[in-house]
């Protein structure tokens, strides 16, 4: 009886069953103050009843939109998309459009993980903010997305990068080579670029190839390599193979 009592509570509290004598518009409203009052999963409710009452109304997607909304920021990003996409598939005149658009960007950013783990959706993220640009050249967000795609991008060359050193401690070097190579190819314009170049020049060195490491270190590693603890720590790979 103890349980049955303590799931009902936490029924209670968790969820809501709306009103069916209330108007549209007042559930919209009540789904609106949960909303303020971070009663996620009771507006959750309200927004759905109100999709099951009245999708070809006035309150639809404005109903569409929040709902997605509850689920985005009680951090259910997975389930926002799949509202957000909602929306943007059946209400193309929403003035809600361009924002599930940007928040659908944002929800693939936040469940990309560590650069050591698979980049689906940080690959997924990338190609959504993408089209974002590409449709709303002038949208108050793009501020947020460029700065959201460096992120993305500099922890896609991370893991290119970790697994080129990753095959240098094998002493695998011409994959090494392989795996910095792409990151350069793709990821050209982000922080790591300095280490990955030092990256090249250290595996031919490890592979006793110094005339390529020089030759490499003269054509392009002196142009990108900046940093002054990369540029001491080559200039040792060189003087102990010297010696």
């Amino acid at each position: 009886m103890y349980r049955i009592l303590l799931l009902l509570i936490i029924i209670g509290c968790s969820s809501t069953v709306p009103d069916e004598n209330l108007s549209i518009a007042e559930h919209l409203k009540i789904g609106m103050d949960y909303l303020d009052q971070e009663e996620y999963v009771k507006a959750q409710d309200e927004f759905k009843f109100i999709l099951s009452r009245g999708t070809g109304t006035d309150y639809g997607d404005d109903a569409q939109f929040f709902l997605a909304e509850a689920y985005f920021l009680n951090e259910q990003f997975m389930l926002s998309i799949v509202e957000y996409e909602n929306l943007t598939r059946k209400m193309a005149f929403s003035p809600f459009f361009e924002k599930a658009r940007f928040r659908i960007c944002e929800a693939y950013r936040v469940e990309s993980p560590d650069y050591y783990n698979d980049q689906s959706y940080t690959e997924k993220a990338l190609e959504r903010y993408i089209e974002f640009l590409d449709d709303f050249p002038e949208s108050e967000y793009n501020q947020n997305v460029t700065e959201s795609m460096s992120i993305l991008r500099n922890k896609l060359a991370k893991k290119l990068y970790e697994t080129g050193i990753l095959y240098l401690k094998m002493d695998e070097f011409e994959p090494a080579r392989m795996s910095f190579n792409d990151a350069l190819d793709q990821y050209y314009d982000t922080d790591i670029i300095d280490q990955i170049h030092y990256g090249i020049i250290k595996s031919f060195v490890k592979e006793k190839n110094i005339d390529q490491a020089k030759k490499y270190w003269l054509n392009k590693g002196k142009e990108h390599i900046v940093r002054e603890d990369l540029v001491e720590e080559i200039d040792q790979l060189f003087t102990k193979e010297q010696k």
